[in-house]
C-alpha cells in the first residue's frame, strides 16, 4: 500500500463514518523536526466511540491524540498538540527517534 493509498483509506473511512451520523476527528500531522516515525501529511481518523484508523505516530502519542480527539469531537474546538521529548525520556514518550511533531486535530463535519 502506498502513502496515498493508506491517506486516502483514511479518509474515506472518515467520510464513511460522518455518514453513518458518528462524531468523528482528523489527526494530521502538521510538523516534524528531527526524527519522526510518521511524515507531514499523515493521518489518524478518530470516531465518537474510540475506533480508529491511520497513524501520527506511534507509542502513548497515539493514545494521548486519541483521548484529545474525543474533546475536539465534543465541543468542536480544533487542537494544535507538540509532542517531542529529550534523549533520555524518548522511549518513554512512544519517540525513540527523540524528535517533535506536531499534530492538529479537527472535527470533521
Amino acid at each position: 500500500m502506498t502513502k496515498t493509498q493508506a491517506s486516502d483509506d483514511v479518509l474515506t473511512m472518515a467520510e464513511r463514518w460522518r455518514r453513518e451520523g458518528r462524531g468523528v476527528a482528523l489527526a494530521t500531522v502538521v510538523e516534524t523536526w528531527g526524527s519522526a516515525p510518521r511524515p507531514v501529511g499523515s493521518h489518524l481518523v478518530i470516531d465518537e466511540h474510540d475506533n480508529f484508523l491511520g497513524s501520527v505516530s506511534g507509542g502513548c502519542v497515539e493514545g494521548d491524540v486519541i483521548v484529545e480527539a474525543a474533546a475536539v469531537i465534543k465541543d468542536g474546538k480544533p487542537k494544535l498538540l507538540e509532542f517531542g521529548v529529550a534523549d533520555e525520556t524518548a522511549w518513554k514518550a512512544g519517540l525513540s527517534c527523540g524528535g517533535t511533531i506536531r499534530v492538529y486535530i479537527e472535527k470533521v463535519e
